[in-house]
Order: structure tokens, then sequence, then C-alpha cells
């Protein structure tokens, strides 16, 4: 009886592992394509739009990289999509991308 409650514990510490860890890395967005300056919109956020993604940098200009085709890593902002918009992606790095 004992090694079961001890089995049931693991189990139950395993899959709380799982949970924290996928929701640690599932804000993580990794993408590639041309970026463009955003417009005017329904949604209202961001300042630059790569695929379906609305992106903001504090730490990036962002401007220079307009129409050039990069690959971007960033990280979901809580709260969005709203009003039908992309998801919001805070752009922590970029590289330009030559297009084979």
């Amino acid at each position: 009886m004992r090694s079961v409650k001890f089995l049931l514990f693991i189990a139950l510490i395993s899959s709380l592992s799982y949970s924290c860890n996928k929701s640690l890395f599932s804000n993580k967005v990794k993408t590639t394509g041309l970026i463009q300056k955003q417009g005017i919109t329904t949604y209202m956020y961001g300042t630059h739009t790569i695929t379906d993604y609305a992106l903001k940098s504090n730490s990036i200009n962002l401007d220079n990289y307009i129409d050039k085709n990069v690959s971007i890593i960033g990280e979901k902002i809580d709260g969005y999509p709203v009003d039908g918009g992309p998801d919001y992606i805070e752009v922590k790095k970029i590289k330009v991308t030559v297009k084979k």
C-alpha cells in the first residue's frame, strides 16, 4: 500500500512539473518573415508586423528592419490577442535572413 501511495505521489509531482515547464516555455515565439510598419488596425497594438503577429520591442529599433526578411525570437505578451487581432510579441532578438 505504501508503494502505491509513493507511485501516485511521484505521478502527481511529474504532472505538476510538466505543467509548470510547459507554461514557462509556451510564451516563446520564433518566426521568420518580412517586417512591416504597423498601419491603422481594428486592434491598435504593436508598432510593426510579421506573418501573423503584431510586434513591439523595447530593446531593438524595428524600423531598421522594415521590408527585410528576418528571423525573430520573442515572447507573447499576456492579455493578447484582443479585438480579433494577432498575438502580440515583444521582440528580444532579430536577425536578417537571406531569402532563397
